[in-house]
């Protein structure tokens, strides 16, 4: 396996919701190279109409206390009352051989909404990842395509996700993170139409 240097000049990591307008944009382009340019998935833009309400967050890597680059990304959204879901989860290619970057993006995202008052959260993750979302304590409902690509709607076990109440602040990961053995590939996670077999067990799910 090639391993990827990672830049060590990076002191720290910052995990929080985007609140300023260069995260959020930076957050938008790396979703454009990673979706549109390296995935091949959409022509020019992954953007939608989730994304008018949907809540950014990015991971930031800090160079001697000062905020030098987005090196990930996730998006959550409150789909129906208490339900919650979350897509188009990036890591910067380069970072995604180190350890905690993906997993502490899934620990906001589901944590943030947690301290929302979230019931369920749920998410269409790309089957590559599905081992490593079932590490994190997600469990895999049914397999389904999305944009032709092999996904699995999965659940948090929102048991293992304290609440978050101060998303904007987040999280901090400190120093050079160690390499990873498997890395959390960027995942497509879309809310496409369902069939009607996976709306009854989502249904049922939801009981």
């Amino acid at each position: 396996m090639t391993v990827l240097q990672f830049p060590e000049h990076h002191s720290d990591f910052t995990i929080k919701w985007a609140s300023l307008e260069w995260e959020i944009r930076a957050a938008q382009a790396l979703r454009r190279d990673v979706f549109c340019h390296e995935q091949g998935l959409f022509d020019s833009s992954d953007q939608d109409d989730i994304d008018t309400h949907a809540q950014c967050i990015v991971a930031i890597a800090n160079h001697g206390g000062w905020p030098d680059q987005v090196v990930g990304t996730v998006r959550i959204h409150q789909y129906s009352a208490g339900v919650w879901w979350g897509s188009r989860l990036a890591v910067k290619e380069g970072f995604r051989h180190r350890s905690g970057i993906g997993a502490a993006l899934i620990r906001l995202a589901v944590g943030s909404a947690n301290g929302l008052g979230c019931t369920q959260f749920f998410a269409q993750v790309q089957q590559q990842n599905e081992t490593l979302f079932q590490r994190l304590h997600w469990h895999s409902r049914y397999p389904l395509q999305v944009r032709n690509h092999p996904h699995v709607m999965m659940e948090a076990d929102l048991a293992r996700y304290p609440a978050c109440h101060t998303p904007y602040h987040g999280y901090a990961l400190k120093g050079p993170l160690a390499i990873a053995p498997e890395e959390i590939a960027p995942c497509l996670l879309h809310l496409p139409q369902a069939t009607t077999s996976q709306r009854n067990a989502l249904h049922h799910v939801a009981q």
